[in-house]
């Protein structure tokens, strides 16, 4: 279908006549809500569809992350299984990397798992630490992979991540997922109204697919019916993911803070001005970025840190240990972010042991909670495997309705399109709010915003196009 397509003139049999009253509520808006629907299932869509393949595949990555690097994760638990002091692991660790600089360790979260010992180090790829994994029980090194974030993914997670983030293009590409985040939300609540507000013989067709020939009708009813079922994850995996988004993301933030649910911060410093290391990165960022310089003095070090952080309610088998920098202490948090979470942290003196500082997650304001969990879910960690599967299964329903959408397209061809100036059908009661709103949301969200200028400027032409063609004066106002 083209543009020539969407402007293909009504014939005089096709067109409605003008009601004398104009309509209200649900009649008023379903046009507008159709056409809308209609414009971003078919420009918007493939963008849809590049996000849901990718995020397909990065739910499946976490748990295929655990067979393909399973030499440098798991090891055999001897029978004794009485694991090595963390100083001494960390001292093979350097040994086997004596060009990188311990930044964390991640002691291993169950029996049989290797402990992670991070690394600033200039061979790891940009963005990334040089992750070197030790048996705990024997010190044995069992390799070295680039480990990026605080979610520790290795080499094939990370780059499925950035396939779905960016499609490996920076900043250009984070683009393409923010413009599909953005519509998600607006396809899905505009296909549950048009499915909702459908005459229908039965209730069952209202939840359940039509059994029949294969028509455009059976598919529109697949087409509805999954989307009914999975409206509310795709409007959740795009809340959340437009919480990290550029441009909506930083608006999100802003009114997060002024709510006051801004995620507080953990306080390392030993000393006044000294710096903090409780950042949600802290100790594995970017692996071109020197090393923070290690204290002087007195150091306790790492295992009476976890000591102390042990007593100071620190009791999670899941935990990261980020080392003490020039005027900071030792930082011990709990990684668990399977439900129920565990991410407390403390900050803990390496002269002497004592606690400078405690973050407890019960403390965090609401939204930086649902935050913290959404962003969770998102990625797949929240519920384990449940959370994997479940996010697999709304990737590959996103995908199915976008082909059911176009194969609709598709079987309808040559059809009449749908009907232009449907908001002056509209109350002026219903209409000016809707148009409030409408410049709000497209302000918040500017990748929605700009996008549906574009849908209206794509509209205008196709209307003065198809006035043309039949003999008569542009009228732009007759669009949308």
């Amino acid at each position: 279908m083209t543009v020539d397509d969407l402007a293909r003139p009504e014939t005089p049999e096709a067109r409605t006549p003008e009601p004398a009253a104009r309509p209200g509520g649900w009649a008023a808006l379903r046009p507008l809500v159709l056409r809308l629907h209609f414009y971003a299932g078919v420009l918007v869509a493939p963008f849809l569809l590049l996000a849901a393949v990718s995020g397909l595949l990065y739910a499946v990555s976490v748990p295929a992350e655990k067979l393909v690097y399973a030499h440098e994760l798991e090891v055999p638990v001897p029978a004794d299984a009485t694991a090595l002091p963390l100083s001494r692991q960390v001292e093979l660790a350097r040994a086997a990397n004596p060009d990188g600089t311990v930044t964390a360790v991640w002691p291993g979260a169950e029996p049989g798992a290797t402990t992670r010992v991070l690394m600033a180090d200039p061979e790891a790829p940009e963005g990334t630490s040089m992750g070197v994994f030790v048996d705990p029980y024997t010190g044995e090194i069992r390799g070295q992979l680039p480990s990026y974030g605080s979610s520790g993914a290795l080499p094939l997670r990370t780059w499925i991540s950035g396939l779905h983030v960016d499609l490996h293009l920076g900043e250009l590409g984070r683009n393409y997922s923010e413009l599909a985040a953005s519509w998600l939300w607006v396809v899905a609540l505009g296909g549950l109204l048009l499915w909702i507000g459908r005459r229908r013989k039965n209730r069952r067709a209202l939840f359940l697919p039509e059994r029949g020939p294969k028509s455009r009708r059976r598919t529109l009813s697949w087409h509805g019916t999954v989307g009914l079922w999975t409206v509310a994850g795709l409007v959740a995996l795009s809340a959340t993911g437009l919480t990290w988004s550029r441009y909506a993301g930083e608006n999100i933030g802003s009114v997060q803070d002024r709510l006051g649910g801004a995620t507080p911060a953990l306080s390392a410093a030993v000393t006044p001005g000294g710096a903090a290391g409780g950042g949600e990165h802290a100790g594995h960022g970017a692996g071109h970025q020197p090393a923070p310089a290690a204290p002087k003095g007195t150091d306790i070090g790492i295992d009476k840190a976890v000591e102390a952080a042990r007593a100071a309610g620190i009791d999670s088998s899941s935990i990261s240990v980020v080392l003490p920098a020039e005027g900071a202490g030792y930082v011990v948090k709990e990684t668990d972010k399977q439900f129920p979470v565990e991410l407390d942290s403390v900050a803990v003196n390496p002269a002497d042991g004592t606690v400078l500082d405690e973050l407890r997650f019960a403390d965090y304001p609401l939204l930086a909670k649902l935050t913290r969990i959404g962003i969770d879910a998102h990625m797949g960690v929240f519920l384990g495997l449940f959370n994997q599967l479940a996010l697999a299964a709304l990737g590959l329903a996103l995908v199915l309705l976008v082909v059911w959408g176009y194969r609709m397209w598709w079987l309808r061809r040559p059809g009449r399109p749908v009907a232009r100036g449907a908001w002056r059908k509209a109350p002026v009661t219903t209409l000016l709010p809707l148009l409030a709103g409408t410049a709000l949301v497209g302000w918040f969200v500017p990748m929605l915003g700009l996008s549906l200028l574009l849908f209206l400027a794509v509209d205008v032409t196709a209307g003065f196009v198809a006035k043309v063609r039949a003999g008569r004066g542009p009228d732009p106002a007759g669009t949308a």
